[in-house]
């Protein structure tokens, strides 16, 4: 590998996209595009990333099958940036697969990063939670392990388990931090401030709260009977009762409960309900 590419390399590293640029902005060459791509994707301009992360990709001769795998690795987590769930999964399987064969296990482990971030968003959160515990984060670089922290937090939001969730989120800016790579820094402050949002509305004897999802977990785990309007689900600290199929008397326990502790009238009982008539 020639000086340039290698000081292009460090720069990225170092969170330094524009001093890579500078250095591989004019060559045409595989791991120049591979570069170029890379630095592209930390500047934000994902389309253009994925453009030269694929003309690199073509570019890698036949016996380059790891620096292949590397561009499907980096396209696929665009994809997910982008939140381009029709991106082919099989792809970054295969990418993955590869690099374990060669013995590129960082990049490995961050393929494998990048499917647990994908079972994530299409909520598969069981599969996502066992996959997850089979990766040691302890070798990536910055940049990866906080990759890593935004999936556990992830996780720990959809699960309503915000301390968990603010703990990996606090590792996520740390590691960040020391990548030095703005847009990721960018992506951990925006993960963040989904806890400190309103994420519901609490209705009790008529008066309304908004609540943090803070807030949100501490009521779930109550012992308060909880008509949720979100899920379409009845719950207490005993169990829950999903009514999502049951749209009259959802709308029965949710006019009660707003009513509750005084009477509702016989009118606010009855459900409207809308008819569509195809001629």
């Amino acid at each position: 590998m020639d000086s340039l590419i290698t000081a292009a390399g460090r720069a990225l590293a170092a969170g330094d996209p524009l001093g890579a640029l500078k250095r591989v902005a004019l060559r045409e060459d595989a791991p120049a595009l591979a570069l170029r791509g890379l630095a592209m994707a930390q500047l934000g301009d994902l389309v253009r990333a994925k453009v030269l992360l694929r003309r690199a990709a073509r570019a890698f001769g036949p016996k380059e099958t790891m620096a292949r795998a590397r561009c499907v690795v980096a396209e696929a987590e665009i994809a997910l940036v982008s939140r381009d769930l029709g991106w082919p999964a099989k792809a970054l399987d295969a990418a993955r697969v590869t690099l374990e064969e060669h013995g590129d296990r960082v990049n490995a482990a961050f393929a494998r990063c990048l499917e647990v971030r994908r079972l994530v968003l299409i909520g598969r959160l069981d599969e996502a939670e066992r996959t997850l515990a089979d990766i040691d984060p302890a070798p990536f670089p910055p940049a990866s392990r906080a990759a890593h922290e935004l999936v556990v937090a992830g996780i720990a939001l959809r699960r309503l388990q915000t301390k968990a969730a603010r703990a990996a989120l606090a590792r996520a800016d740390q590691a960040a931090r020391r990548a030095r790579i703005p847009a990721l820094t960018a992506e951990v402050e925006n993960a963040s401030r989904v806890l400190d949002a309103p994420a519901a509305r609490r209705i009790r004897s008529g008066e309304e709260r908004v609540l943090r999802l803070e807030d949100v977990e501490a009521l779930l785990a109550s012992k308060a009977f909880v008509v949720d309007a979100w899920r379409h689900v009845v719950r207490d600290a005993g169990q829950a009762v999903s009514l999502a199929r049951r749209p009259v008397l959802f709308a029965l326990a949710r006019a009660l409960a707003e009513g509750w502790p005084g009477d509702v009238p016989r009118d606010a009982r009855r459900p409207r309900i809308r008819i569509a008539v195809r001629g």
